[in-house]
């Protein structure tokens, strides 16, 4: 797919996908969201790439919301699919196996919000501002936000920012819980990018177990998903990169994982 609103860099085992409508304040539109389904299938299978950090072109927004033109015309069959491949692509996203890095820059607002919180660790310029404002539509969130954030910050704060749909700037949701933290405008992309290839220096094996073992243990009762827990860390006690890396730490080197 040649792409219209999407940018698509690598450098040195890290994506950098950026959502470049700038003119429409980088709003999700379904090409946008083809797009983003395209290149997270892309990069999945892309053993070149081992992380990625995912922002918005310009200076004013994330991603400022879906394109509300776009969602006036629909009935209710059109508007259940739309919601469906949105939440497609953003399970895309957090099931992708390896770490995903939001890049907040500016309004990350309905499905921006939704599309940071798809991700696996959300770093946020000062200024930017986070919200689910559906219910000022008379809509609620479609692309797993209403699922996605109270796992995040707890049902109640979740509440509170679903039912009023009030934006909070970066530290009242790095307070919450919603960003994992808060940096100058101008270090955004280079912090994420840090963050990115801090946990790529670890077994790449290692880090999808873990994402593995998150995702999919949340719904679960504690038991099962130990047990589920148990079987990847059996899985990758008997891989090369276990071995490399025990041994590494033994004789006090760095460790060289193959993904083995």
């Amino acid at each position: 797919m040649a792409y219209e609103n999407l940018l698509l860099e690598v450098r040195d085992g890290v994506a950098f996908v950026t959502i470049d409508r700038p003119a429409r304040l980088n709003a999700l539109d379904e090409r946008t969201l083809a797009e983003l389904d395209d290149a997270f299938t892309r990069l999945a299978g892309d053993e070149q790439v081992k992380a990625v950090v995912v922002t918005g072109a310009g200076e004013r927004a994330f991603v400022s919301g879906a394109d509300i033109e776009a969602l006036a015309g629909l009935d209710a069959q059109a508007g259940r699919e739309l919601s469906e491949r949105g939440q497609g692509v953003f399970q895309r996203i957090e099931w992708l196996g390896k770490p995903v890095v939001a890049a907040i820059n500016g309004f990350a607002l309905g499905g921006g919000c939704e599309l940071a919180l798809a991700c696996h660790v959300r770093v946020a310029a000062e200024g930017a501002l986070l919200g689910t404002p559906e219910v000022k539509l008379g809509l609620i969130c479609g692309y797993g936000g209403t699922q996605r954030l109270p796992r995040l910050v707890g049902k109640g704060r979740a509440l509170e920012l679903l039912l009023t749909g009030d934006r909070v700037d970066a530290l009242e949701a790095l307070r919450i819980g919603l960003v994992n933290r808060v940096v100058p405008r101008e270090r955004l992309l280079a912090e994420a990018e840090a963050l990115a290839r801090r946990m790529i220096a670890n077994g790449p094996l290692a880090l999808r177990a873990a994402l593995e073992a998150v995702n999919g243990g949340l719904d679960r009762p504690l038991s099962e998903a130990q047990e589920g827990e148990a079987a990847l860390f059996g899985e990758l006690v008997a891989t090369e990169d276990a071995r490399e890396g025990t041994r590494a730490f033994l004789e006090k080197r760095p460790p060289r994982f193959v993904g083995r």
